[in-house]
């Protein structure tokens, strides 16, 4: 039975590669930009930028919020805004 799925299936072979792919690229993304690790940076990035006096405080707190934001929001954040639209 298998074999007859794939059979049937395979014209749209290019189709669910194309998926996959997408699929692997956003959860690269997330994992680069989604992570723990990376909001941490960004909070204390802008620190040291206000502390060496290349921003001011308005710009720092902007900066951690957007990071806050984005920690809190989660991965499927962006996906649920993009489903929305359909």
């Amino acid at each position: 039975m298998g074999l007859i799925k794939e059979l049937v299936l395979l014209p749209v072979a290019p189709v669910r590669f194309t998926v996959w792919v997408a699929e692997q690229v956003d959860a690269e993304v997330q994992r680069r930009e989604g992570g723990r690790d990376t909001a941490v940076a960004r909070i204390e990035a802008a620190e040291e930028a206000r502390a060496r006096g290349e921003i001011d405080a308005a710009e720092a707190e902007r900066i951690e919020g957007e990071a806050i934001e984005r920690q809190l929001a989660g991965p499927g954040a962006a996906r649920g805004r993009e489903g929305g639209d359909g």
